[in-house]
């Protein structure tokens, strides 16, 4: 098995045009050609993480967090950075990251937070903004079926837990093939009318090359003609955060007790108590201070995340609880959204998760 067929499978589930604009997930170093001997799932990549892919004879090294953030502008080993990127490259392992993509994608990172607290009816919180596209084509009458068919393969068509998804007009088309044209139906020269169907669909805007390729492959006409108009919809498959509830309201003190005990905690912050039962919950593992006013505006009883400043726990006042757990802590359940990820595709995935504790916050 190459290396490049595990990334594949990561970039079905978490494609790179997801990751925010700051980011830098995707390949960090190495050839992807190369056959797998081994995989390592870690949150962070470090020297301790580097040495243990090398002694577990691991080639492809899976990280949430990007090794390379900011441009090298030499590689002498004067930073733990540069000497990771050295010793990969001397022993031609392979370092891949998936970071804000991951966070970002439907099911991913913060899915997995819900999960693990036991949420339920998990759904985006944050959806994406402009980042739809609609599609509009005229086909003949006898072919619909078969480009609908084909757009659908490439990507199109899906709208939340729906695929398959379009919208169709019965019409008549007219065009004149000119001398040098090569017309599926009509002669040169004569004013045709074909009966034809409007076919309307929505695709992620990242999806447009395949989907207009497939549209021309499984069109019948010499010269299609096709529309692609931007959408402001929210793209509710993709975006920040999750909302979900529980199976039954819990009193603010016993949920902090268990959620601390869930994911191993040595300090949990939070803000004042409001004196209510948490039902409604929002999540955002790692730095997802921001999304405080959208958790406020969704009605959520409690809010968790990664990271908060000071004046945060002042800003909620009563409108929600914060919850901090920690940003390694949030997020250190990506080893194991990776490995669910690639073993429903190879069950016989040859991996091994990171024993190292690469958190460098400390705690007394």
């Amino acid at each position: 098995m190459k290396i490049a067929q595990i990334i594949s499978i990561l970039e079905d589930f978490a494609p790179l045009p997801l990751q925010d604009g700051f980011d830098n997930s995707g390949l960090q170093i190495g050839d992807v050609s190369q056959t797998l001997t081994g995989t390592l799932l870690c949150l962070d990549v470090t020297e301790e993480i580097v040495d243990e892919a090398l002694e577990l004879e691991c080639n492809l090294i899976i990280s949430h967090h990007p090794l390379l953030f900011k441009p090298l502008k030499s590689i002498t080993g004067r930073s733990y950075i540069e000497r990771c990127v050295l010793k990969a490259c001397k022993h031609d392992l392979v370092i891949y990251a998936a970071h804000t993509n991951l966070d970002n994608a439907s099911g991913g990172v913060n899915f997995k937070i819900a999960e693990k607290i036991g949420l339920q009816n998990i759904r985006i919180l944050s959806p994406k903004k402009d980042h739809l596209l609609k599609l509009v084509t005229f086909v003949p009458s006898e072919h619909a079926e078969a480009v609908r068919g084909a757009l659908f393969n490439a990507g199109a068509g899906t709208i939340g837990n729906y695929d398959s998804c379009s919208y169709n007009v019965d019409g008549a088309g007219t065009f004149r093939a000119k001398q040098d044209a090569n017309p599926f139906v009509g002669a040169i020269g004569e004013l045709h009318t074909e009966p034809e169907v409007r076919i309307e669909t929505a695709l992620p805007a990242y999806k447009k090359t395949p989907v207009l390729r497939a549209l021309l492959v499984s069109h019948p006409y010499e010269e299609p003609a096709y529309d692609f108009y931007p959408l402001s919809n929210d793209w509710k498959s993709a975006g920040s955060g999750v909302v979900g509830e529980l199976p039954l309201p819990e009193d603010e003190n016993s949920f902090l007790l268990r959620l601390k005990q869930i994911f191993r905690l040595d300090v949990l912050k939070h803000s004042p108590l409001r004196k209510k039962e948490i039902r409604e919950i929002a999540v955002c593992g790692g730095s997802g201070a921001f999304l405080i006013p959208e958790a406020i505006s969704y009605g959520a009883d409690i809010f968790i995340t990664g990271e908060a400043k000071y004046n945060d726990y002042y800003d909620v006042e009563k409108q929600i609880l914060l919850a901090v757990i920690g940003h390694y802590e949030s997020e250190i359940c990506t080893k194991e959204l990776f490995f669910d990820i690639i073993t429903k595709k190879i069950p016989n995935f040859a991996f091994h998760f990171s024993t190292m504790n690469s958190n460098p916050v400390k705690y007394i």
